[in-house]
This record gives structure tokens, sequence and C-alpha cells, in this order.
């Protein structure tokens, strides 16, 4: 019988003033921003203050992210939740209409400026802020660098779209002023690009690669896709100007 350390995994149901709009199987860690950085990613909220009240309730099969949202935002929550077939599993499933999960999401608009040899630290400096992963290897992690205070928030979950979810609700949750840089542990899909427009990134890096819709999609977001980042070098795929050597930083 193997001891092996394992991550949870539990059904996690958001819920927007008692109506029900999607359950997603997600570790139980990091909820509020999760509560957060979902709704915001699924256009339900554009703030999170937005979310007038958050009550995390552990049912027998699962837990329950109960939401209470402004009037405003629940007439449009409740037009879009008759569109849905159903309640989604991964971010896109059950989905009705092929538009709705190909949305384009907000253009990109701030600026940020990064160095070549700062990619590998990033992705390095994620190591050591992977809690859950240095005891289950089996979780995956977003981070958030900035150029003045390097990596900040960190967020692991066993759903890649839900660890970016929670670390985007962070982000808006702490309020960190200017832009910053989305890193990830896992491969690049269209979801996750969706996600990091939505968060306002102009830079999003990641250890594996990208599939052809995310770098489509990252270059009609302007922005700056960054992947196969490994000690040894990556890969840019999407808006290379904003890599530049430390000269060409401080002269913008």
């Amino acid at each position: 019988m193997s001891d092996r350390n394992i991550p949870e995994e539990v059904a996690v149901a958001l819920t927007y003033n008692r109506h029900a709009y999607a359950t997603m199987m997600a570790s139980p860690l990091d909820l509020e921003d999760f509560a957060t950085g979902f709704s915001r990613a699924e256009g339900i909220i554009a703030e999170h203050q937005e979310i007038l009240d958050l009550e995390i309730v552990v049912l027998p099969q699962g837990i329950e992210l109960r939401m209470t949202i402004a009037p405003d935002r629940l007439r449009d929550f409740t037009a879009r939740r008759r569109r849905m077939a159903g309640p989604t599993g991964c971010g896109l499933c059950g989905i009705e209409a092929i538009a709705e999960a190909m949305r384009s999401p907000p253009g990109v608009t701030t600026e940020l400026f990064v160095q070549p040899d700062q990619i590998p630290r990033m992705v390095a400096a994620m190591a050591a802020r992977q809690t859950l992963n240095q005891v289950t290897r089996a979780v995956h992690a977003a981070g958030y660098w900035q150029p003045t205070s390097g990596l900040g928030p960190v967020r692991e979950d066993v759903g890649r779209h839900n660890a970016l979810d929670k670390l985007a609700g962070a982000v808006a949750r702490e309020r960190l002023p200017g832009p910053g840089v989305v890193v990830l542990t896992s491969r690049v899909s269209l979801e996750m690009v969706q996600k990091t427009a939505v968060l306002g990134a102009p830079v999003l890096v990641a250890v594996s690669a990208p599939t052809a819709l995310a770098v489509s999609m990252a270059d009609a977001a302007n922005i700056t896709l960054i992947a196969i980042a490994r000690d040894d070098g990556f890969e840019v795929f999407t808006h290379p100007h904003r890599i530049v050597d430390k000269a060409a930083i401080n002269v913008a």
C-alpha cells in the first residue's frame, strides 16, 4: 500500500444569490481567491468589490462558494445563465454556444518590459513557493511577477485553470499596483490566455508549450506569450517587443 502524499480534490460549487452556475473539481485552498478570480474570468463581476458577500459552506460531498452579487450584476448573470446548457466542469464544458467559448478577451493595454535573464529566474522562483507541489508533486501553479518586487502571490491547484483563477483573485483582492507577468507551470491553452487577458497581464510565461489557438488568442489580445521557459532558454511566440535588454529598459 502506497504512503505517498496526494493532493485533495473536491467538488466546489459556485453559486450567485443562491443560483447555481458551475461546479469545479478543485483543491480546497484559497477559496476566496478562487471565487473572485473565477467570477471575473467568467464576466460575472468586473471588480472584486462586486461580490457583496461570500460564504464558504462545507457540505457532505463538497464545498459551496455561496456569493451575493449586486442587483445589476445579478440581472446580467441571470441572462447569461439562461444561455448555459449546464454547469461547467473545466472552464469550457457545458457552454452551449461555440461563440461563447471562443469569446475574445479584452485587449491588454498596460505595458511592461522584461529582460531575457529575468525569465528563467521567474520560473526558478516558482519552485520554492509551490509548497503543495513539494509534498505531492501533483499540482499546477500560477504566479505573479513584477519588476519592482519580484515574485508575488503564487496559487496552486490540481487544475491549471483553477490555479490561474486563484491567482487572478489574489491579485485583485490584494490590489497589487502596476502590471505584472503571469508565470505558469503548465501548458498554455486558449482559456489560460483568456484568463490572463482578463487579469490585464501583458506578459505570460509558461514552462510548457502553447496550443496554436492559444498563440492566436495571445496575439489578438496583445499579450507577449513566452513558453517552454527552462534554465537553458525560452521561446517567444507573440509580441516580442516586450523582451528587451537592461539598457533599453533604462532608456524607456
